[in-house]
């Protein structure tokens, strides 16, 4: 039965993944389409809203919900993990990613009724938040006792700083355009 729930758990967890990474996408190209011209502005943002808004409430939300019950019911059926100091850390990430997940929902919100408080860079920017919180997540599900703690978080604080830096030379090749 574990083996079924866990399977269950990774296909969900790639889903809102998925949406997560491409919400946020989205959310830069909806930015972005607020230095358009009308009628091209008006047009691309509410083309965005209902694509973020299916994007969301079809893919994104239900995947979340459906890891959270998936990860429980594995923790039910194996509850010595609960023990491990390992599982207690990759706990805290994903309550991060959840707590990440309700931003973005904010931010669709947000956007929805035309309040941008965030520039294409901020986005991008917290683009990689996500993909820093799966990072930390994936490592820790995988290696679980075996994670040497401070390699480990040395380890994200660089691979974050590597991210960072990606983003700011992207910043800086697309203006040279």
């Amino acid at each position: 039965m574990y083996q079924y729930v866990l399977a269950i758990h990774i296909i969900f967890v790639v889903c809102w993944m998925a949406g997560l990474f491409y919400i946020v996408r989205l959310f830069i190209y909806h930015r972005e389409a607020q230095d358009k011209p009308e009628p091209a502005r008006t047009i691309l943002s509410e083309q965005f809203e209902e694509i973020e808004r299916k994007l969301w409430w079809i893919i994104a939300t239900p995947s979340m919900y459906l890891v959270i019950i998936a990860g429980t019911t594995m923790l039910y059926l194996t509850p010595a993990w609960l023990k491990q100091p390992w599982l207690h850390v990759k706990l805290t990430f994903v309550a991060g990613l959840i707590v990440y997940h309700f931003i973005c929902q904010s931010k669709m919100k947000q956007m929805a009724k035309g309040i941008y408080k965030w520039t294409s860079i901020q986005l991008r920017i917290w683009n990689e938040v996500a993909t820093i919180l799966l990072f930390a997540i994936v490592f820790l599900a995988v290696l679980k006792s075996a994670v040497n703690w401070i390699f480990g978080v040395i380890g994200i604080i660089l691979f974050s700083l590597i991210i960072m830096s990606a983003v700011k030379v992207y910043k800086y090749y697309r203006e040279k355009k």
